[in-house]
Formats: structure tokens, sequence, C-alpha cells
């Protein structure tokens, strides 16, 4: 009679085939698998980056989020290049001004990016570099400068288009997702599409239900569109890089809260490699995997429930499509514990789409708890401060999570 598979020799039989493919994972990932140095093929830029990042002026203030420092993964190479404590608007515009330095193909444009300088001030200074025809004030019409952006990619050039803020990026769903997201496959992979959408999103700046939305999710479920949601100065300069280098169309989402916030940030050009999540704190107990802005709150419940003995390892995702659910996998199988973090509304959220992975695969008999979420309330951003902050996810809210699922309550974490 053949050996009867019960869900705990089950469980059993998935750790012991995974452990070895584990550790050699773990062993190539730490020789250096994650950012990688592009060389630049015109000496003379390298010395106008360095130039153009001593003229960054701006001294804003911000407290940079628990752990925010700290880059797991980096290379070698990256790791040896002398760093500056940048905020993340200014690691976002040098990047924008090293790939325009570099390559005559790339220009912005979106709504007040020139003159104003961007509504978040992102793109100020540029224009006096770069004149008004690669930094391009366009009209208030995300529909028509989208798809400006679109068929200006179709045929060769690399448009970097700012929705200024995230919600008005509806207005844009027709050139994204029936144009941009699919005119690669219906030409058989003759036509490229080379186009970055950059939008601030997220709420906590009391600018209500229309200005605060984070609709990330939508795009995931987009074939053919890539979503990335950096947290640090470090990954959105190096993302940003990357993402102008991708021959596909990219959704680049900045937390308007995060614009203020330092870090280490290398000199010079790098990139961090799209579809790669980091590790940023080690830990044994739970995996909490989160992206963006959010990642902040699991670093600092992760910090809290240290002091408790809870030792939390914090997955931050990057990119949301394509999603390295690999990574929260590996975790997974070292907690035996997850808790999703993210600042959407839970209903149809990128976490669901985690955790069903999660648990549609052999790495299901690695949890001993059913996973938990922390999102966004199902109600639209409200304006009173109090009530904001009531609908959004905080670590207060994360640490609760944690505590809930080691207390073994399982169900729909509110």
């Amino acid at each position: 009679m053949p050996e009867r598979r019960t869900p705990e020799r089950q469980k059993q039989q998935h750790q012991e085939k995974n452990q070895q493919r584990n550790k050699n994972q773990q062993e190539k990932k730490s020789q250096g698998k994650g950012e990688r140095d592009v060389p630049k093929t015109n000496g003379s830029a390298q010395n106008a980056a360095r130039e153009g990042a001593a003229r960054e002026g701006e001294a804003r203030a911000g407290a940079s989020q628990a752990g925010a420092s700290s880059e797991a993964g980096a290379s070698q190479a990256g790791a040896s290049r002398e760093e500056r404590e940048l905020t993340y608007r200014e690691a976002v515009r040098e990047a924008l001004v090293l790939a325009m330095r570099q390559d005559d193909s790339v220009f912005l444009m979106g709504e007040d990016v020139g003159v104003y300088g961007g509504a978040f001030g992102v793109s100020r200074g540029m224009v006096e570099e770069f004149g008004q025809k690669r930094v391009v004030d366009t009209p208030l019409s995300e529909a028509a400068f989208t798809g400006l952006g679109v068929g200006a990619a179709l045929v060769g050039m690399r448009p970097v288009v700012e929705v200024q803020f995230s919600d008005f990026i509806t207005h844009c769903m027709d050139q994204l997702v029936n144009q941009a997201a699919k005119l690669r496959y219906m030409f058989g992979g003759e036509a490229r599409v080379p186009l970055v959408v950059r939008t601030p999103g997220g709420a906590g700046t009391g600018a209500a239900a229309q200005h605060s939305q984070s609709l990330e999710a939508w795009f995931v479920h987009v074939p053919g569109l890539k979503v990335l949601m950096p947290a640090t100065p470090h990954d959105a300069k190096g993302m940003l890089l990357c993402a102008l280098r991708d021959p596909n169309p990219v959704i680049f989402y900045e937390h308007k809260l995060l614009y203020n916030q330092k870090g280490p940030v290398p000199e010079g050009y790098y990139t961090t490699p799209i579809g790669e999540a980091r590790i940023s704190r080690e830990g044994k107990d739970v995996t909490l995997a989160a992206a963006g802005y959010v990642h902040g709150f699991a670093l600092e419940a992760a910090q809290a429930l240290s002091e408790e003995g809870i030792e939390c390892e914090v997955v931050d995702l990057r990119t949301l499509s394509p999603m390295d659910d690999g990574a929260v996998v590996r975790s997974v199988e070292k907690t035996g514990k997850l808790v999703v973090v993210e600042e959407d509304v839970k209903t149809g959220g990128w976490g669901a789409e985690l955790v069903s992975r999660l648990c549609e695969g052999e790495s299901f008999y690695a949890l001993d708890r059913a996973p938990a979420r922390v999102a966004g309330e199902d109600v639209p951003i409200p304006y009173n401060k109090n009530l904001e902050a009531y609908v959004r996810p905080s670590k207060e809210k994360v640490v609760r999570a944690v505590r809930d699922l080691l207390d073994e309550r399982v169900g729909v974490y509110r």
C-alpha cells in the first residue's frame, strides 16, 4: 500500500525537498545578484552627472523611515560607489537628468513639469538645462499627452510622462491598457513601446478622495505593463534608470509622502533590477511583505515587535508586476507565517494575488497559519485627518495583525 500523504507529511516532504534548493538560492543571492552597473558610453556624461549632483541645493526636512537606508543585495560595484544623502525627490530627479544627458531620445512631458518644476518639484531646474523641447509643459489633458507618449515611443523615442496625481491616470486607461500594453503583442514583437509613466500616489496628505487613491492594483491586472513601487531613494533612482532602458511600458509609482525622506544614494549611473524583491530586515518568526510607503510601516512594526522577542522578516517587493513572489515564498518557508501590507483597498488588492500564489503552490504547506492582510478600508479616502488615518494602514495595525497571527486567531484581519 502506498504511503498516505497527510497534511503534516506533505508539509514535511515539501520542506525536505526545498531545503537544498533554498540554500543554493540564498548563496546565489549573497553573491551580488542585486544592483547592476551599466557602463556609460560617454565619459563626459559621468562628469556631468557628478556636477549635477553637486548642484542639488535642496535641503528638505523629513525623517527617513526605520531601516530605509538598508540596501540588502547591493553588488560589490554598487557598494563601492561614494554615497550621498538624497531625498526621494532628488533621487528621482537625478535619474531623469542622468538618462537625459546620456540619451537624447529621453524627454519629459506633463502638466507643469517645465517652468513650475512639477506638482511636487521633481523636475525643478530641468527645463533650464534641457530646454522646452525636452521638458515639455502640456495642456491639462492626460489622455492627450499620454497618447502622444505612446506614439513617440513607437517611433523610437523614450518618453517619460508625468501624471501629476495617480488619481488622474484614470483619464489614460485606453492609452495605457488598450494601446501601450497591447501593441508589442499585436505586432508579433516587432513594435516596442519604451514608455515610462511616473505618477505620485497615496494618501496621508489631507488631499481627500480624488487626490489620494492607490490604484496600482488595477495595472497589475494588465499583461504587458510593468508596475514599480520603490520605497527608498536608492531604489527610486536605480529602478527609474532601469525602467528607462526597458523596451516595455512601465508605470512608476512615487508615494507623495516619500518625496522628502532621505537615504543613501550612490553617485553616478547604476540600475536596480526590475522584478527582484529585497530582504530589508532578517527575521525568523513572521514574514512581512510590503511595497512603497507602507514598507516603512512594516519596518517600524518589525522594530516594535523585536522588543517583544518577535523577529519579523521584511520583504520589500519593489516591483508589483512582474512580482517576485519567489522571494516571499523563500521567506515564508523559513517563518511559516505571512502578513501582507498594502495601501490600496483590500478588495482586489495586489496582496490578494500574492496570497493566492502562495496558497496555490506547494509553498502552501510551509504555512503554519492562514496569511493576513493589512490594507486600506474599502471606502473613499476621507478629508478629515483622523478619518483618513483610520482607513489607512499603520504601524499599529501591522503589529496587531502579527500578534493576532501568533495567537492563532484565524480569519480576515480588519
